[in-house]
């Protein structure tokens, strides 16, 4: 009985423990369930907050990036308006443009279309002069004379076309007399005035340029090894060196005075320096290079005091230096640009006109030859663009387009500037000229005179300044000789190109000649 109740104790006991351990258990796992539930939630806000900041930081990226391009493609917008707002006002500058010349070309064609009418009328009025002749000589050839009247039309139309000729030579001849009569005296003491009052030199250029050398060992050193010294030096200055037997001398060539003087003065500094090789050359070349722009603007701007010209545009100033080292005919250009500049101020003050204004309108004149190398056009046109580009006035442009009367001349000053052009061109030792050049244009001249007809001989003489033309007094009258010498004129002005004038004397001699026996 008692074991029973042990047992049954037990038992109770055992449950009781079971109970208890089943209960620890249950609540064990309930609480490491609900930790488990605590984490997972934690770390479901934890990738929850993650996502969010990721969406976030996709949501602001993709705003930059499209931020980027907006900014982008306005940016490139605004560079395609700005290009096109620059295409749209060189449309509307080139259409001014054309508009001035349309505006100039119509008045050229309404005044050549009064010249025409005006010649038209006067014709009219000769013919009706020429039809009272022909009835008044047809009535009085029927009468004299029983010739048929194609007969009296061929005797009447010889008749009227030598007197025509005639009345013609002698007009022409009359005319010329009257206007020299009251011109020569004038112009002869203005030019005489404007002549003394200027006296400038000249220096004469060529298109090479020799550099002496200390020995002829240099030679050697400027070569280089393989040439590589004197192949970097003509490519970094743009000109040819020729190195020959002239004993201590190299020469230098080049079409371009301001290249050709640049590369004299690098070449000079390299041999005083003794270190040549190519990264010297290019320094070398550069530096000086430099000093020459300084050295053009120097030289412009000692022009603009000499010839006492105000209010330069400093690029008109720098072209003007450029003439510096610019030849025609062997005349320095800056030079002559001074020299046409006082003689046309001279000649301006006789005449009352603006002084400075013709001043300046001379030291502008040749502006066009510091650029007519590299721009297409005669350099009359280049200097009148130019002009035109640095806001120079009206009487400037039109003087400097119409030096060499490729336009017509609407002005005092254009027609002074002619003058003054010529003046300067044609003193004696102005110009030269090489042998080959001056025997061709002799040559020329003297054929030019030759293909008229009645023409025997020519000769150009005075350097020439003149020919002379012997006709055939057989085939030539005088009244011919004065039209044959108009014409020849002519081709020489339309077939040359000369410096200064060209006299034109047409000589015819009649001889008769007897021997007494």
């Amino acid at each position: 009985m008692l074991y029973i109740i042990i047992f049954a104790v037990v038992g109770i006991v055992a449950a009781s423990l079971g109970y208890v351990l089943r209960r620890y258990i249950a609540e064990k796992k309930i609480e490491d369930a609900e930790a488990k539930v605590r984490y997972i939630m934690e770390q479901a806000k934890k990738d929850i907050e993650n996502s969010r900041k990721d969406a976030e930081l996709e949501r602001k990226d993709l705003l930059y990036r499209m931020r980027q391009d907006f900014e982008q493609q306005t940016k490139e917008r605004r560079f395609d308006l700005g290009n096109l707002e620059k295409r749209l006002s060189q449309k509307e500058e080139n259409i001014d443009r054309r508009l001035d010349l349309l505006e100039k070309k119509e008045k050229e064609i309404e005044q050549r279309h009064d010249n025409i009418k005006k010649q038209e009328d006067a014709v009219k009025a000769k013919d009706v002069q020429l039809l009272s002749l022909i009835a008044e000589e047809k009535e009085r050839l029927q009468k004299i004379a029983s010739l048929s009247i194609d007969e009296a039309r061929k005797i009447l139309l010889a008749r009227i076309s030598e007197e025509l000729n005639n009345e013609k030579a002698l007009l022409i001849k009359r005319q010329e007399e009257e206007l020299k009569s009251s011109a020569d005296k004038k112009a002869r003491e203005i030019l005489s005035l404007a002549v003394q009052k200027c006296s400038v030199e000249h220096t004469v250029e060529s298109t090479v340029s020799v550099v002496n050398l200390p020995n002829d060992e240099m030679k050697g050193r400027v070569i280089g090894r393989e040439g590589r010294n004197i192949r970097a030096f003509e490519m970094a200055t743009g000109v040819d060196v020729i190195i020959d037997d002239t004993p201590e001398a190299v020469t230098l060539s080049c079409f371009d005075p301001v290249r050709r003087e640049v590369a004299r003065l690098s070449l000079e500094k390299l041999i005083g320096d003794g270190r040549i090789h190519p990264g010297r050359i290019e320094e070398l070349v550069e530096k000086t290079r430099q000093d020459m722009e300084e050295k053009i603007r120097e030289e412009g701007e000692r022009a603009v005091f000499d010839a006492g010209v105000e209010g330069l545009h400093p690029e008109l100033v720098k072209l003007l230096g450029r003439l510096k080292y610019r030849t025609s005919f062997g005349q320095n250009a800056l030079q002559h640009s001074k020299e046409v500049s006082f003689l046309l101020g001279a000649m301006a003050s006789e005449l009352k006109l603006d002084f400075k204004l013709a001043r300046r309108i001379g030291l502008l004149h040749d502006l066009g030859k510091s650029v007519d190398h590299q721009v297409e056009g005669t350099h009359a046109k280049i200097g009148a663009e130019l002009a035109r580009k640095f806001n120079e006035t009206a009487e400037v442009i039109h003087a400097i387009e119409a030096h060499h009367e490729e336009t017509a001349l609407n002005s005092f000053y254009a027609v002074l500037t002619v003058a003054a052009d010529a003046i300067s061109a044609a003193r004696p030792g102005a110009r030269r000229e090489t042998l080959e050049t001056y025997i061709k244009r002799l040559d020329n001249l003297e054929s030019i005179a030759g293909l008229f007809k009645g023409v025997d001989k020519a000769f150009a003489i005075q350097a020439g300044r003149e020919i002379r033309v012997v006709v055939q007094p057989e085939k030539i009258s005088d009244s011919d000789a004065v039209n044959l010498a108009r014409e020849i004129r002519k081709k020489i002005e339309e077939g040359m190109e000369y410096p200064g004038q060209i006299k034109v004397t047409v000589i015819r001699e009649t001889r008769a000649i007897e021997y007494a026996k």
